[in-house]
């Protein structure tokens, strides 16, 4: 242990020199004294990541996996392509697309069954930013008052709502492709690696997966789609923004994808180094990241908008329950109420999926506070995540 204390010592130490260097050489444009500098951090980026694994590797083996073995491939790294060949196969069966009347709605089984689960997975948010004293504590203030001010301002002002809606259809983007670096973070964790070492190199490489897809492919437009609504409240220009997106398409599918190749060379070739200097490499989260990324790629590059929705979301959603479940539910319940407290909390995010899943599909004047109530739940969610699950903080 006090051989790892020196070593993390050590690099706080670095880490502040690191700073100065980059600070240097931002301050000195691209002179040749700047670029030195930050060279100089880079390597010692690599350096610390194999004095760390040195350190680590006399402590005591740690399991590669989150939870267990057979819960990480059920639930985390199998669903991604298990996702990809339901999509594929249910878009060829007409019972499952085939609306029905549903709460004066007609919505088919898989935009029912797609709308539920991914409703319920943005209310769970709740079971650890409320539902754990710890976490509450420490942000009290924020999950108090944020929601209630949030849902006010949707609810009092149309241009403000559709501007939520179009933060929530990009933050979604971001997001997912966050919960997919934030698993990979925890296998590199598992694996004894340093926790700073390849850290921005997996945040880059997933938001390349997620994002560029999403704005070099097939969807790129329906995304957009929100912007449409800026007309009814007289914004025009920016309710011109789809038609100028489309206009430039093409140019910037070309440029996203020619930068997102380098930037796989970039990365493979960062990681070969860091595993010649000690870095170990994790099965589990090579596995995660090249399903999830040839997923994505497939998904939102060249599926309609409606298939490549449910394959994306629909993995996206049982990764996070599962990661709540294994976190919150199993320290709500004790082992011997875990059956039935999975049943109340599956029964009670399912309720709330389904009025969440019809709320996002009225336009009538009774859904009005339902919609702003899922919307708002949406963006809270999208926030949340991004501070009460923490991996550097050792709180997941």
């Amino acid at each position: 242990m006090s051989a790892t204390r020196e070593q993390r010592a050590e690099g706080a130490d670095e880490a502040t020199s690191d700073r100065a260097a980059v600070s240097g050489c931002v301050r000195d444009g691209t002179g040749f004294e700047g670029l030195v500098s930050w060279g100089a951090s880079t390597a010692r980026m690599f350096s610390r990541a194999e004095a760390y694994t040195r350190a680590m590797s006399t402590g005591p083996p740690r399991s590669p996996y989150i939870v267990s073995r057979a819960y990480d491939c059920a639930f985390f790294l199998a669903p991604p392509a298990l996702a990809l060949a339901l999509g594929v196969a249910l878009a060829r069966m007409s019972l499952a697309s085939q609306p029905r009347a549903l709460g004066g709605q007609r919505l088919s089984l898989q935009e029912l069954a797609l709308g539920t689960l991914v409703h319920a997975h943005l209310v769970a948010v709740f079971l650890r930013s409320h539902g754990n004293p710890a976490v509450f504590r420490r942000h009290r203030a924020r999950f108090l008052l944020a929601p209630l001010v949030l849902f006010t301002a949707i609810v009092s002002s149309p241009t403000f709502a559709i501007a939520a809606l179009v933060v929530a259809t990009f933050w979604d983007v971001y997001h997912s492709g966050a919960q997919t670096f934030g698993l990979a973070r925890i296998y590199d964790r598992n694996a004894g690696n340093d926790l700073r070492a390849g850290r921005w190199l997996d945040f880059g490489l997933q938001q390349v997966l997620y994002a560029g897809p999403v704005l070099a492919g097939a969807t790129t437009l329906d995304h957009f789609e929100p912007f449409l609504r800026f007309e009814a409240v007289g914004l025009d220009r920016l309710a011109r923004v789809p038609s100028a997106i489309d206009s430039v398409h093409r140019a910037m599918a070309l440029v996203l994808l020619g930068l997102g190749a380098l930037y796989l060379v970039f990365y493979v070739a960062s990681y070969w180094r860091l595993a010649r200097r000690g870095h170990r490499i994790s099965a589990p989260k090579v596995f995660l990241m090249v399903s999830t990324g040839a997923c994505s790629i497939v998904a939102w590059g060249f599926n309609p908008f409606a298939q490549a929705f449910f394959i994306m979301n629909l993995f996206h959603a049982v990764q996070y329950l599962a990661l709540v479940w294994s976190s919150e539910g199993r320290r709500i319940f004790s082992p011997s109420r875990r059956r039935v407290g999975f049943v109340l909390l599956a029964s009670l995010l399912g309720a709330y999926g389904v009025l969440g899943m019809l709320a996002d599909n009225t336009q009538q004047s009774l859904g009005v506070g339902l919609w702003s109530v899922a919307l708002t739940i949406s963006i809270v969610h999208y926030w949340y995540d991004g501070f009460i699950w923490s991996v550097a903080r050792n709180e997941i």
